[in-house]
């Protein structure tokens, strides 16, 4: 009996070791959300990034619930097509998060990404604490102060509320289509630059 009694304690110290476990595991991850024209090309930079677990396209920042791509197309939803990234920040942090951020798109071009027009393109950080509005903003000043830019930042910094998923053929679009058109001219385009200015941040394939 006795022996039964102390298995079980041991089995339950174990059991509560993998929940701690688990917990501080859960305790390093962090999510942003983040609009830089169309998420196809933001999602594609981010999956390669050393750090982040997940990238998942999707709209923000609207009146509409639930909206359709086609609805967010017209411009009329005011949503905004994001990508919501969960990264590990024992791996990396938000201002490295905001770096590839403000080196894969035009930050000063307002609600456009060359060609893509509307204001479901435009530049905006939707920030989930009062660190990441501070990193948004801290970093905006400094771009702007060394004029890395020819144009002002027209980048919004907005407080998230809800977050609506794409439909399921617009998740690792350029994964699942390098062959197409747009994927070849406008995203490999960006992972190029991406790769070569964060080289030691890739993930190891």
């Amino acid at each position: 009996m006795k022996n039964i009694f102390l298995i079980c304690i041991f089995a339950l110290s174990l059991s509560g070791f993998a929940q701690d476990k688990t917990a501080k595991k859960t305790s390093n991850l962090e999510t942003i959300t983040l609009g830089g024209g169309c998420y196809w090309c933001v999602e594609a930079v981010y999956e390669n990034l050393n750090g982040v677990k997940s990238v998942v396209s999707g709209f923000s920042g609207g009146k509409v619930a639930n909206p359709t791509y086609e609805e967010v197309c017209t411009g009329t939803t005011g949503h905004a097509e994001v990508v919501q990234i969960t990264y590990d920040k024992t791996v990396t942090d938000i201002n490295e998060i905001f770096k590839v951020f403000f080196t894969v798109h035009d930050p000063t071009t307002l609600n456009r990404q060359g060609a893509d027009v509307g204001t479901q393109y435009r530049s905006v950080i939707f920030y989930q604490n009062a660190q990441q509005k501070k990193a948004a903003e801290s970093i905006i000043a400094e771009l702007n102060k060394a004029k890395v830019y020819d144009s002002p930042i027209v980048t919004k910094v907005e407080p998230f509320s809800k977050f609506y998923k794409a439909e399921d053929y617009h998740q690792n679009y350029y994964a699942n289509n390098k062959n197409q058109p747009y994927c070849k001219m406008v995203i490999q385009p960006k992972i190029e630059k991406f790769e070569k200015v964060f080289k030691s941040k890739l993930k190891k394939k």
